[in-house]
């Protein structure tokens, strides 16, 4: 018996298998929409916005709202902790400030200052101090 009709056999049965085969499904795209409706996110928009508007107090309190409702990406919470960092900075509480730049490093190792942030004289120096450590 030759062994050329069960290597065709099994070779037929392999492209019938692989025909059939599902192509792997690709998640759906997440949108900013979708992103926006999560409550953290949704803080984290907040918080920046009130940031930008110079509404400290808001801005800490939407801040501080997102990071407890669990931001999903790293680097929305390293984010979220920088922007408390210069707040905290900036009102004089340097060990709050300092603490959170080291969350901010935490939640993101790839988190870093842009140069003119990093060369700011009241944030500046708390920064490169947890940079060395």
């Amino acid at each position: 018996m030759s062994s050329r009709p069960a290597a065709f056999g099994i070779a037929t049965l392999l492209a019938l298998l692989t025909a059939c085969a599902q192509p792997p499904v690709a998640p759906p795209a997440v949108g900013l929409l979708d992103v926006a409706e999560r409550p953290a996110e949704r803080a984290l928009l907040a918080g920046m916005r009130a940031y930008e508007d110079a509404q400290y107090p808001q801005a800490e309190k939407q801040l501080q709202a997102a990071l407890q409702g669990n931001l999903v990406s790293p680097r929305d919470r390293a984010a979220a902790h920088k922007l408390l960092a210069f707040i905290f900075c900036t009102s004089n509480r340097m060990t709050d400030c300092e603490v959170q730049f080291r969350a901010a490093r935490a939640a993101d190792p790839g988190f870093a200052l842009s140069k003119s942030e990093a060369g700011h004289p009241l944030w500046g120096p708390v920064y490169q101090r947890v940079q060395q450590r």
